[in-house]
């Protein structure tokens, strides 16, 4: 916890960075266990397309119209403590202007004197449902890996705003870590995922020291695989390809699992058409 500090941006953004909304899931039941005020918000104006991301209508508690805009906002415990606090940045991933839209929450970070982000995304993966949700954790300074013992990504190539905005604080000497869930691509018809926003907030507890709320998580968590279950039971090819996905993850996660058995493994992997040299839920997606 020290690594990241007292005060800890937490950050999760609808749009590419959130396979299964697991992210975004996650920083609502963060919100919603804890009353928080609105340090910062940017002018929609300046970085949405709106007919990428249209405003919403809608009726208010009192039968009135109302129109909603896309937005992102830094937010704060209301009730401020001496121990450690998550801070939450959410909102849309933003169209456009994203080196300004980067800066302008990092000035504000820098203002209040926040001493850490953890980004939090989810990224559809070759994993298969039946198995604990991997979760990558890893971070791009050196002090942070070595005292939370997580692991640097080698990735090269497009990324997403999670990516822009920790390069930007770390550029400014705020420490940075990531957490990825890793959601079956193949249940993208069962979204939300629960099991995933469950993933990353015990990973999130874990790397930060704070309590985080689960909600019911657990519960909905065990009806969200059975609706997988009943589905592939009743798909003979779902079910094949979901034996697959087991047993190569089994054979990775296997304490005695030897090199050439990893390598037997991978190579079947191939055969049955497999993209690359991906270690099922630990792939380093292009989010990152």
């Amino acid at each position: 916890m020290d690594a990241l500090g007292r005060r800890i941006i937490v950050a999760a953004f609808d749009g590419w960075n959130d396979a299964g909304e697991a992210a975004s899931a996650a920083a609502a039941l963060l919100r919603a266990d804890t009353e928080y005020e609105v340090v910062h918000a940017v002018d929609p104006e300046l970085y949405f397309d709106y007919q990428y991301t249209r405003p919403q209508i809608g009726l208010d508690a009192e039968g009135h119209r109302t129109l909603t805009w896309p937005e992102a906002r830094l937010l704060r415990p209301t009730q401020r403590s001496d121990d450690a606090e998550i801070w939450l940045l959410v909102g849309v991933e933003p169209a456009r202007a994203w080196q300004a839209f980067a800066a302008e929450f990092i000035d504000v970070a820098l203002r209040e004197d926040v001493t850490g982000f953890v980004a939090l995304g989810s990224m559809m993966s070759d994993v298969p449902h039946t198995r604990p949700i991997s979760v990558f954790a890893g971070s791009d300074n050196e002090g942070v890996r070595q005292a939370l013992d997580l692991e640097r990504s080698l990735y090269e190539g497009p990324v997403g705003i999670l990516s822009a905005i920790g390069h930007a604080a770390e550029g400014v000497g705020i420490p940075t870590a990531s957490l990825w869930a890793s959601v079956p691509h193949y249940v993208a018809g069962h979204t939300p995922s629960p099991k995933a926003t469950l993933a990353l907030l015990d990973r999130l507890q874990s790397l930060t020291g704070i309590e985080v709320p689960r909600g019911e998580l657990a519960a909905e968590a065990v009806a969200w695989e059975a609706s997988i279950d009943a589905a592939a039971a009743d798909d003979e090819e779902m079910s094949d390809y979901i034996r697959q996905l087991e047993q190569t993850r089994d054979t990775w996660d296997s304490p005695e699992a030897s090199g050439d058995a990893i390598a037997q493994e991978f190579e079947r992997y191939l055969r049955r058409g497999g993209d690359g040299p991906s270690k099922p839920g630990r792939d380093d997606p292009p989010r990152r």
